[in-house]
């Protein structure tokens, strides 16, 4: 199963025109794409599906969510399924 998963953007740039960043989950970094979500700043929290953010989520929310996929123990699992768009 692949789910959405949120996270903190800690880096946003832009590659070749398109907007990319680094975002935290939880400890856990990858790149996603911003293509959906360009107005994304460092900071914010948004929720991400194979590679690409796809609406943001407040503070509180992703963090909550977070804490259940780490007792749940598949937070690693999801972000393994997800994909990277900088791949």
């Amino acid at each position: 199963m692949c789910l959405a998963v949120p996270g903190q953007i800690v880096e946003v740039r832009l590659e070749r025109g398109t907007p990319m960043a680094t975002i935290d989950f939880d400890g856990i970094r990858k790149e996603i794409c911003l293509a959906y979500l360009p107005e994304m700043q460092v900071g914010d929290y948004a929720i991400v599906h194979v590679g690409f953010a796809i609406s943001k989520v407040d503070e509180n929310a992703a963090k909550e969510t977070l804490k259940m996929f780490r007792q749940l123990g598949t937070l690693q699992r999801e972000l393994d399924a997800s994909g990277d768009p900088a791949q």
